[in-house]
């Protein structure tokens, strides 16, 4: 069977491994040039995040010994205070619930490499999709440079081509479709923290460094050159605004005046990225088409989890393959049920941590919280999860992990009232007493008053 998938991002690419494993003929056609002939050109491109979800799909196509080195570990967050303290937040309870910083170019030119070693899988880059009949799976791609148009013929189509896929527009024009996509009234753009001059990292390297604020909000990447990337989410509106963008980051975090020597040239220069999240039904046409990634669940980066579940979405796609044998429409089928659910409550909780990021990694009540967690989580072990350790640190499916962290919540709560009852009960018999010196103190101030006044004490 031939599959054209759409797309050769992560996602895109990681399939066609899969594919090509279980025997498939695979064409990706993709529209931007190879990256791998490409200069390093990472300035529109938020720096990737791998946790525990993606290093299972990475490792199960044998590509992670390869990855590895190319990665820089993120031990925790490193919270920039207005005031100069930079207080450290570790990710997880042990030591090896970390996560691990990649470029994006970087992790896609492994990827494209390790897929056309497969038999069967064919890329053709600088190709965009301009049709698609979703009864035939036939598709329209027109090369951007030479505009020679051609038509693919095949068994099936995946769109791995993003949030604005053209593959789901096509598969969902003229069907009964739902569709929704938030854009984030907030925007970002990129910035450099480099490497100091004799090349050490002019900050602490293993950690995300997070600079929280409510009206900007500063996230940097740590990369092997022991640069950062950094990325700026201000208001859309803001961006045109700042006249000075120096004294505006100076006011709010100044230590990014000496981080960022290169602050005003990159604001000017740099464009203003859009975030955008996108719930949308079917993810697929009865055996014909199928979407994944993005492209049917775009969600913000603020969990670092929007790449990790487009992977994860390659591996249960190829689980579903393996369980329908010859009956793509089955596999699609399942896939979609075993999935939406969950990346629908990840997009929840990615809109939840843009809050958390911004404003309340600065309260020591939240800090409390989160230490309360990881103590707990080290008290006992396997018993107590904390929310984000199941999201980053295992392959618990994300509902799961949030109805388990609730319920974790309602004992805490619990436990929380408990302590409170415990302590009024033991203090109880000190209160009794004092209620008691309270009452003989007012009536031997009463006895001291009438026998001024000649009467008897009462």
């Amino acid at each position: 069977m031939r599959i054209t998938v759409v797309g050769a991002g992560p996602a895109g690419t990681l399939l066609a491994c899969y594919l090509a494993r279980r025997g498939f003929r695979v064409e990706v056609y993709e529209r931007r040039a190879d990256p791998r002939l490409l200069d390093e050109d990472e300035s529109r491109s938020i720096n990737l995040g791998l946790s525990a979800r993606g290093i299972a799909a990475l490792t199960d196509i044998g590509l992670m010994d390869t990855l590895w080195p190319l990665t820089v570990p993120m031990r925790g967050r490193a919270i920039h205070l207005p005031g100069g303290a930079v207080p450290f937040q570790p990710y997880g309870a042990h030591e090896g619930e970390i996560l691990h910083s990649v470029l994006r170019r970087d992790l896609i030119t492994t990827l494209v490499d390790h897929a056309e070693a497969q038999p069967g899988v064919t890329f053709h880059f600088r190709h965009r999709l301009v049709g698609l009949d979703r009864e035939t799976a036939t598709a329209r791609v027109v090369h951007e440079e030479t505009g020679a148009a051609s038509t693919v013929e095949g068994d099936a189509v995946i769109g791995a081509d993003g949030a604005f896929s053209q593959v789901r527009a096509h598969m969902h024009h003229g069907l009964r479709a739902e569709h929704h996509q938030e854009i984030l009234e907030w925007g970002y753009k990129e910035l450099t923290i480099p490497a100091a001059g004799d090349g050490s990292a002019r900050t602490r390297l293993e950690a995300l460094h997070v600079w929280p604020g409510e009206d900007a909000l500063i996230v940097a990447h740590p990369n092997r050159d022991n640069s950062l990337t950094g990325t700026l989410f201000l208001p859309v509106e803001r961006f045109g605004e700042i006249a000075d963008p120096e004294e505006f980051l100076g006011e709010r975090f100044p230590d990014t005046l000496d981080l960022m020597p290169h602050l005003a040239k990159e604001y000017a220069e740099h464009p203003v990225g859009h975030l955008v999240s996108i719930r949308t039904s079917p993810w697929h046409h009865r055996d014909r088409v199928a979407l994944i990634g993005d492209a049917c669940h775009a969600v913000y980066p603020f969990y670092g989890q929007g790449m990790n579940s487009a992977l994860e979405d390659c591996t249960v796609l190829d689980r579903c393959v393996g369980d329908h044998p010859g009956d793509l429409g089955a596999a699609f089928a399942e896939y979609q049920r075993l999935r939406k659910p969950h990346t629908d409550v990840l997009d929840e909780l990615s809109k939840q941590n843009f809050v958390e990021l911004r404003d309340r990694l600065r309260s020591p009540l939240h800090l409390l919280r989160k230490k309360a967690d990881l103590l707990l989580a080290r008290a006992l072990p396997g018993r107590w999860v904390p929310l984000y350790t199941m999201i980053s640190h295992t392959t618990v499916p994300y509902a799961d992990a949030l109805a388990r962290a609730r319920r974790q919540d309602t004992l805490l709560r619990g436990a929380g009232a408990a302590v409170a009852v415990a302590g009024l009960l033991a203090a109880a018999p000190a209160v009794a007493r004092l209620v008691r010196l309270s009452r003989f103190a007012r009536r031997a101030r009463l006895a001291q008053r009438n026998t001024r006044k000649g009467e008897p004490p009462c």
